[in-house]
């Protein structure tokens, strides 16, 4: 047994971000092991720290080695493979090792578990009923009745005892201790997914689907770890591929992660899943109550089952023997971690699966900017559906011009196309979606009547409005006021975006009175399961409209929908960061794609004040190769990812002299180390970031881009070093951002 136990401290501070050594004592012997949580002796303190690596050989002079008090009461032991890629995170995304230990731990602490009680008889029939009759005689009534029972089903559950025959725990434990009884105790799993059921699967794969399967199992055959990125229209039928690529894993005797991007997709994703594979599937989600977080962390660990579902977190289940990890809908940005360590699900999922020998398959109809160009450079396998399941034709997709809209005096978020269509689906019984393109709309300036967006003149993406009544850029720091008239038209209809999800279902419950509505949006999904009641209440057909955010366009499918309204579909082209095209296109694909799903065709109605934009043309014919020729040129010439790789360095102070010099001295640091290594960097700030100040705290911003990952990561650590020994850094805190999915 080692002697000796590499330990680090869980405090998350910088300065003890090391690990330290202490002595195993010998009744603890059998216990420590690698992620065990243990409590030290700390200076004059007692802490606890995660246990990271065992050895035999003393780090200093045996005599100093303070043992281990012991092992910390409830705490979850972790896997040394997650050990391991805590330290991938901490080195590629910038963070402490407490802060990687406790993100790759999605269970914190032991929950006392559920223990489940079934009586048996112990005797043989034969005696049991002279037994009865004696009892009977002798007139013990609770013990009789309890001995007839058994007797006619052989065991029962201890609660139906005592609740339903009334039969008090003295009795039983007298008929135990006589050893005509004994009372077995098992532990049972709080199972989230427990009302579900099994159903028979008989569903046959497409040839497409088909190619698709047979392409991967037979590199996985040949012991081939790849990252694929499978891009299918909408409709055609991916999830059907994860559900055989997942069967052919577990028949190999592995397990399965399955990632998607929102808890409202677990619902419907979850009863697909469970349909197939029945109760060897689970899944791990913030909205799950401690202790069933708890028992999916165990079920997993035991081996109880073979697939786990859910967003983030879920990409840590301790599963032993990982085959494969599927990444659902991989576009989404929510796969991007906007806590410490910033970590990417998508990276991270690709380095755990080097770490199993297994495959990484992210699926999307709208893949990211950064994995088609993965795929086109030859670093993920790309394979293709192109078809929707059955031949269904994808929706039929019309553009309308708000502008000409005000023009012709109608001022209503509703374009009179649109009003005429869902007069005539209601008339037919037929479903209906608005989707509100709310992302990013609440700081930029844009014109109803010509459609113009007020941008920087350096950096190509809009001016954010901010308290001062001014206009400012995210990314260079470039400031002009805010305009009383529209600098293109000159029009007075120039103002920020106001209407909500709550005003757009008011407006549609006064023209259309009759309409049943539902709304889908943060306010009205808080509890544990209103996802799963509007959803499963819309696709009961209780309601003729869904109204909603983007949580109502990713993945559902709604026979009955034939129309789909995308109000104000340009609102998130104006984001003020890089990505606001390719975020446009993925909304309006997915949320064209809800349309003409069942039987019947259906038709999508795109309103928009900048209808000629590549990014809302392309969305319309469904063209994911057109769109992303144009985007890629776009981020080449401004270098911007995934071309170039951008690190944003996020420093935060209450002075703000103190966090403007702190800056001021990291870019003149990081300045020299670029100039003498003669590193190709660009380094843009610093800047005061997208919110100059919250809660008293300054925010300020450096961007740095180049090709090469590697060097940002190299800078990162320069930059780490060189503030820990700097006293001016005492009262200014630094977080970096690789590749960021928003602004600061």
């Amino acid at each position: 047994m080692a002697a000796y136990a590499n330990i680090i401290v869980d405090i998350s501070l910088e300065k003890l971000d090391k690990t330290f050594q202490y002595s195993i004592p010998k009744e603890l012997e059998e216990q420590i092991t690698e992620g065990v949580c243990v409590r030290i002796p700390f200076g004059k303190r007692t802490l606890t720290g995660y246990v990271l690596e065992c050895t035999d050989i003393p780090e200093f002079e045996v005599s100093k080695i303070r043992p281990i008090i012991g092992i910390e009461k409830g705490s979850v032991a972790m896997e040394a493979q997650l050990i391991a890629l805590a330290g991938w995170m901490k080195r590629n995304y910038g963070s402490t090792m407490n802060q990687a230990l406790k993100t790759v731990l999605p269970v914190k602490q032991k929950v006392k578990q559920i223990e489940r009680k079934r009586l048996l008889l112990e005797i043989t029939r034969e005696e049991a009923y002279r037994k009865l009759a004696l009892f009977e005689q002798k007139h013990y009534t609770a013990k009789a009745r309890l001995l007839g029972a058994l007797i006619e089903a052989g065991e029962l559950d201890y609660q139906l005892v005592v609740q339903k025959l009334n039969i008090s725990p003295s009795t039983m434990k007298s008929l135990e201790k006589d050893k005509i009884i004994s009372i077995e105790s098992m532990a049972e799993y709080r199972n989230p997914v427990s009302h579900l059921s099994q159903k028979e699967y008989s569903l046959s794969l497409n040839p497409a689907q088909q190619k698709v399967v047979d392409q991967v199992d037979a590199d996985i055959e040949q012991g081939l770890s790849k990252t694929y990125l499978l891009k299918g229209v909408t409709g055609s039928g991916k999830t059907e591929v994860y559900m055989e690529l997942i069967a052919r894993t577990i028949a190999r005797g592995k397990q399965a992660i399955v990632l998607i991007p929102e808890i409202s997709l677990t619902f419907q994703t979850v009863m697909r899943f469970y349909g197939r594979f029945g109760d060897r599937v689970s899944i791990m989600n913030s909205r799950l109550s401690q202790g069933e977080r708890y028992d999916q962390f165990l079920r997993a660990k035991n081996g109880d089952i073979d697939i786990m579902i859910g967003p983030r977190s879920a990409l840590f289940a301790p599963f032993s023997n990982l085959g494969i990890i599927i990444i659902d809908e991989e576009h989404e940005s929510s796969y991007k971690s906007e806590t410490v360590p910033r970590y990417h699900a998508r990276e991270t999922a690709i380095e755990r699966a080097a770490m199993n020998q297994a495959a990484v398959l992210l699926g999307s109809a709208t893949p990211s900017v950064e994995s088609y160009y993965q795929a086109q450079i030859g670093n993920y396998t790309l394979l293709e559906l192109k078809e929707r399941v059955k031949n269904q034709p994808l929706p039929e997709c019309e553009i309308i011009d708000l502008r000409q809209e005000l023009k012709e005096g109608n001022r209503s978020i509703l374009s009179k196309r649109l009003q005429d269509l869902m007069e005539e689906k209601l008339a037919k019984k037929q479903q209906i979606m608005l989707f509100l393109n709310r992302r990013g709309v609440s700081g930029i300036m844009s014109c109803r009547a010509c459609g113009h967006v007020v941008k920087c003149p350096h950096c190509d993406v809009s001016l954010s409005m901010h308290n001062h009544g001014k206009m400012v850029c995210h990314y260079c720091g470039y400031e002009e006021a805010v305009p009383k008239a529209c600098p293109s038209c000159g029009s007075k209809y120039i103002s920020g975006f106001k209407a909500g999800t709550q005003k757009i279902e008011e407006l549609v419950k006064s023209r259309f009175p009759e309409a049943r509505i539902l709304r889908m949006d943060y306010d009205t999904t808080r509890t544990k399961d209103s996802y799963e009641n509007i959803l499963q209440a819309f696709a009961n057909q209780q309601a003729d409209i869904l109204v909603g955010t983007q949580m109502i366009v990713k993945g559902h499918d709604f026979p009955n929908v034939t129309l789909v309204g995308i109000l104000a579909a340009d609102m998130s082209l104006h984001v003020s960061d890089y990505h606001g095209a390719e975020k446009t296109f993925q909304l309006i694909t997915q949320a064209a794609g809800r349309a003409g799903r069942g039987d019947l065709e259906g038709q999508v109605v795109i309103q928009t004040y900048d209808p000629e934009h590549y990014a809302i043309l392309t969305a319309k014919d469904q063209d994911y190769e057109a769109f992303y020729d144009q985007e890629i040129v776009y981020r080449q010439m401004l270098h911007y990812p995934p071309v170039w790789n951008l690190m944003v360095i996020l420093a935060t102070g209450k002075q703000e002299e103190e966090l403007s010099y702190a800056c001021d001295w990291i870019s003149k640091e990081i300045g020299k180390r670029i100039e003498i290594g003669k590193v190709p960097v660009q380094m843009i700030g610093p800047a005061d970031a997208q919110i100059a100040k919250i809660s008293d705290v300054y925010r300020k911003v450096i961007y740095l881009k180049t090709k090469d990952y590697k060097t940002l990561v190299m800078i990162k650590d320069w930059t780490e070093r060189f503030i820990k020994d700097k006293k001016a850094f005492s009262n200014v805190s630094i977080q970096f951002d690789f590749n960021p999915i928003s602004g600061f």
